[in-house]
């Protein structure tokens, strides 16, 4: 009885997972640039990704694969985040124009020029 509900979770789990991965793959092909781009593939994709090896660790009956994946689940939380604000800080940097559509530019125009 418990395998076949350890089954069904990791089943759901799955395909959650590939839900939020789906949702991060057709976010970099529609968005208008590299920014928001950035944006679902790291926000959707860690989410995603998370997800699965939740999953992974749910169906496993190892305990060292279980703890592998949600390491693997904390270590992705952990940086994708902090890469992506630095990926993004670093093209802001190199002059990667923001959207059209944009509202507002947060950074000062300061910020692009080291020499200011």
């Amino acid at each position: 009885m418990i395998d076949i509900i350890q089954n069904y979770l990791a089943g759901i789990l799955i395909i959650v997972g590939s839900g939020f991965a789906l949702v991060a793959s057709i976010g970099l092909l529609r968005l208008p640039e590299f920014y928001t781009r950035m944006h679902a593939a790291s926000k959707a994709g860690t989410l995603g990704s998370g997800v699965m090896l939740i999953a992974l660790a749910v169906y496993t009956d190892e305990t060292t694969i279980a703890t592998r994946a949600l390491a693997g689940f904390v270590f992705f939380l952990l940086t994708a985040p902090i890469s992506a604000h630095l990926l993004a800080k670093a093209a802001y940097a190199a002059g990667y124009p923001l959207w059209e559509g944009s509202v507002h530019d947060e950074m000062p125009q300061q910020s692009r020029d080291p020499d200011a």
